[in-house]
């Protein structure tokens, strides 16, 4: 199994909260917070990608 250290959880406004992990691939992860043996995998930079286009407002039709 992957030694994954996992990030404090971050929690927006009345939405879940999600942790974000890292190994010593350079592989990310994020799980929501308490699930974190459910998670998703993929490059430092996908994630990060994924993560600056939330913030933007480009995935708001996803956050329903």
């Amino acid at each position: 199994m992957m030694d994954i250290t996992w990030e404090e959880p971050f929690c927006g406004e009345g939405a879940s909260c999600f942790r974000l992990g890292t190994d010593t691939e350079g592989n990310a992860y994020i799980a929501v917070a308490g699930q974190e043996e459910d998670y998703l995998t993929d490059s430092t930079e996908a994630l990060r990608t994924l993560i600056r286009d939330i913030k933007a407002g480009k995935a708001d039709h996803l956050l329903g």
